[in-house]
């Protein structure tokens, strides 16, 4: 089981509290938020420093700009929209080094140590040890999940109940519980990972049941709503 918990804003005690209170991954969000190149190096230091891995969303689909994150730091990469097989096999060649994919070599960045490790070691380790998460957000991508997680370097899958679930309500082609259990049976056919968010109550326990490894059930948007509505309660106790 991975504990997840979600930061989209330049908060380097984040990291540190998160990594302190038994979290093993931090995704950081930048699909839908905005940090200069410079703050999220500085957060790929932190989660190395405090040893909790970062599952980075990127804003971009440029090959270069997509290893550069590994290449800083981040333990993996969750990509959005992912909904064809096609898109999978152009993202692992993207990001995973020959054999099974095409990434670019440089061996001097925070995942390499500036450059200490033998080369083909340092492939060998990166190949193994940073992961390809997609992003399972569209019926497109459901119909088409069983060779998705067929494909080799895709790591995990992460179903997207936002999008995933607008769409289904949109088209009613099945609940989104049922996507839940087609992702989980390819997932358990392929030996793949998968996960997502997990927010409403007893939601956690029913997909881990379905196997799911990947638990994201807290961020800061949520935490500073909910502590926020409950200390302002106690002003309305005060006398």
């Amino acid at each position: 089981m991975i504990r997840t918990c979600v930061v989209g804003h330049y908060i380097p005690a984040y990291v540190c509290h998160a990594a302190r209170a038994g979290y093993d991954c931090i995704w950081l969000d930048l699909e839908h938020r905005s940090m200069t190149m410079r703050e999220v190096e500085a957060l790929l230091a932190f989660s190395h420093l405090y040893d909790i891995d970062i599952l980075l969303r990127p804003p971009t689909l440029e090959k270069t700009k997509l290893y550069r994150y590994l290449e800083d730091g981040a333990a993996g990469l969750m990509i959005p929209h992912v909904s064809t097989v096609e898109k999978a096999e152009l993202l692992v060649d993207a990001v995973k080094f020959p054999p099974l994919g095409d990434r670019g070599l440089d061996n001097a960045g925070l995942d390499a140590d500036f450059h200490i490790h033998d080369a083909d070691e340092y492939i060998a380790w990166a190949n193994r040890e940073t992961f390809l998460c997609v992003q399972i957000e569209t019926p497109e991508a459901v119909k088409n999940v069983d060779a998705i997680a067929a494909v080799e370097g895709v790591d995990m899958l992460f179903v997207g109940p936002g999008d995933l679930g607008l769409r289904l309500r949109q088209s009613g082609e099945m609940s989104l519980d049922e996507a839940w259990e087609i992702i989980a049976a390819a997932c358990r056919k392929h030996n793949k990972a998968f996960g997502g968010p997990m927010v409403a109550e007893g939601e956690m326990q029913k997909r881990k049941d379905q196997g799911a490894q990947l638990l994201v059930n807290n961020g800061e948007f949520h935490s500073w709503s909910t502590v926020l509505q409950q200390d302002s309660l106690k002003f309305d106790a005060l006398r």
